[in-house]
């Protein structure tokens, strides 16, 4: 599944969508569109997938009020699972990526407490606790096969990385991110698209109104 697959079934549909979600899909579809113009530059493509599920979420996890936001967050993923019939999600994480997914979130680099630790904000012993009951979290989510709880965990995992890059963290094709930035764009490469699609199979379904409305000039 791909941006022209995608964009030319909303061409045809995007009359009877609801404002809110055709607004979402259009700018979902537009970054999405640029991530795969992005070729080699794995960089560029995570930056650019990020922006097209952020453009389909259109509810950013704050820095200043993470916890709340993340609750938010789960509550998307979980939607999205409970409208997906034909359980792609679940093959995506269950079939086609659960060693890159068990790599990435044994990967102490993309855990926001070990950062929190080097930024003087925890002790030493307070964020490997949090890294070990993080573990066991994660471990019980894969057992459970609960596919939200784990895509939740991954893509928070992902915003760390994310944060790197936005925010001047990271060099630009750096050697020392190469492994989790080609994982994740590689996963994000594959989930974006698809929740795109359930957006647009259920466009009666409550996905809220979009963060930044289109305002005409006066």
């Amino acid at each position: 599944m791909d941006y022209q697959t995608l964009k030319a079934r909303q061409r045809e549909e995007r009359g009877h969508y609801p404002v809110s979600l055709g607004l979402r899909v259009h700018r979902a579809l537009s970054w999405l569109d640029r991530a795969e113009q992005s070729g080699g530059d794995v960089d560029a493509r995570f930056i650019f997938l990020w922006i097209s599920f952020n453009a389909a979420y259109a509810n950013d996890i704050g820095d200043r009020e993470r916890d709340p936001e993340q609750k938010v967050f789960k509550e998307f993923l979980k939607k999205l699972v409970a409208l997906d019939d034909n359980e792609v999600l679940y093959e995506l994480v269950w079939t086609e990526f659960p060693k890159s997914i068990r790599v990435l979130l044994a990967n102490r680099y993309v855990y926001q407490p070990f950062w929190d630790f080097h930024n003087g904000l925890l002790q030493e012993h307070e964020w490997k606790a949090k890294f070990e009951r993080a573990k066991v979290a994660v471990n019980r989510a894969l057992g459970d096969h609960n596919t939200s709880a784990v895509l939740s965990i991954v893509l928070s995992r992902m915003y760390t990385l994310r944060n790197q890059l936005i925010h001047g963290g990271a060099t630009w094709n750096s050697k020392v991110n190469r492994e989790q930035l080609r994982d994740c764009s590689a996963f994000l490469g594959k989930l974006v698209p698809y929740v795109i699609k359930l957006m647009m199979d259920h466009p009666r379904t409550l996905w809220g109104d979009p963060c930044y409305p289109v305002i005409e000039s006066t």
